[in-house]
């Protein structure tokens, strides 16, 4: 069992999608990551800012689940990050109707002294600065260390990305967000151009669609799971991150082929996330009903056929 530390935002999301309103719930990056990671054995950690309007259950909430709170810095008199969202018919585009940075625009990451030698560094979608920040206080190299980011970061902090991607071992980023980093449409030329720029490994997510994963002249495929019910496709990319790294974190295997099995549990704890408003689903998780799904993982991949 490993150490995972994790990097994130923990916030309040309000949702509406085709099939609901949310009021303002629980949500962020490092919120849905921990989360998902809680479900494999590791010992795992966050490092976020909050606002004195946190809910105090939420917090307890994480801790329940086994993660550290101890490195989320609680603001007095602050305001927690904030983001509002709507969804379309078609669940791949939204409108932001909101976004609050609130505590999270003056935040200074303090990793916990215990944590600085992590095993796995997930660094969820946040400033580059404050990634490289995390980064350079760790006492020790983690064994992977695994980065999400945005166009955002992309269109405004270009240097400071290009030095943290430098750092880094794994990327994980959406079709579109490869598609603009490398410059490159197609996504196996555009995985190599990213590759070029540090990065060991290239995950690009395709939503419904699945994920790829890339490693020198390696490719793999991950299906996404058909699903009977979408309701809110929020935070499927972080459940996604915190079902890969936590499960690294468990089996300590770093290796290609088990990095292949990380993103098969990344894709089916995401198939999970979209089913309920933000982290409902992963609230009450069962180990019987992931057992169950990753069988149908397998099922829909597995095939025999002769080949001369």
């Amino acid at each position: 069992m490993g150490k995972l530390l994790i990097v994130g935002t923990v916030a309040f999301d309000a949702i509406e999608t085709p099939f609901g309103k949310s009021d303002k719930i629980l949500g962020g990056a490092a919120t849905f990551i921990g989360l998902a990671a809680s479900l494999y054995k590791n010992d795992a950690a966050i490092v976020s800012v909050v606002g004195e309007d946190f809910p105090r259950p939420y917090l307890d909430l994480l801790s329940n689940k086994g993660i550290d709170t101890s490195g989320i810095e609680v603001v007095r008199g602050g305001k927690t990050f904030f983001w509002s969202g709507k969804y379309h018919n078609d669940l791949n585009r939204r409108d932001t109707l909101a976004t609050e940075l609130n505590v999270l625009a003056d935040f200074n990451p303090v990793v916990p002294e215990s944590y600085r030698d992590s095993d796995v560094l997930m660094l969820g979608n946040l400033h580059p600065e404050i990634q490289m920040d995390v980064i350079r206080q760790m006492r020790t190299k983690p064994k992977l260390t695994v980065l999400d980011t945005m166009n955002y970061w992309m269109n405004h902090t270009w240097d400071t990305l290009m030095d943290v991607i430098r750092e880094i071992d794994v990327i994980a980023i959406n079709d579109e967000e490869a598609r603009q980093l490398s410059g490159e449409y197609s996504l196996v030329k555009a995985a190599a151009m990213i590759s070029a720029m540090g990065p060991d490994y290239v995950v690009i997510k395709k939503g419904e669609n699945g994920a790829l994963l890339f490693h020198k002249d390696r490719i793999f495929f991950a299906p996404a799971l058909p699903l009977e019910d979408i309701f809110d496709p929020t935070g499927a990319g972080d459940t996604f991150a915190g079902g890969f790294s936590g499960y690294l974190a468990e089996t300590e295997n770093l290796s290609f082929d088990n990095l292949k099995n990380a993103v098969i549990h990344g894709s089916n704890l995401a198939s999970f996330c979209v089913e309920r408003f933000g982290t409902e689903r992963l609230q009450n998780l069962a180990s019987e009903e992931i057992q169950s799904r990753l069988r149908q993982f397998r099922e829909l991949t597995q095939f025999d056929i002769e080949v001369e």
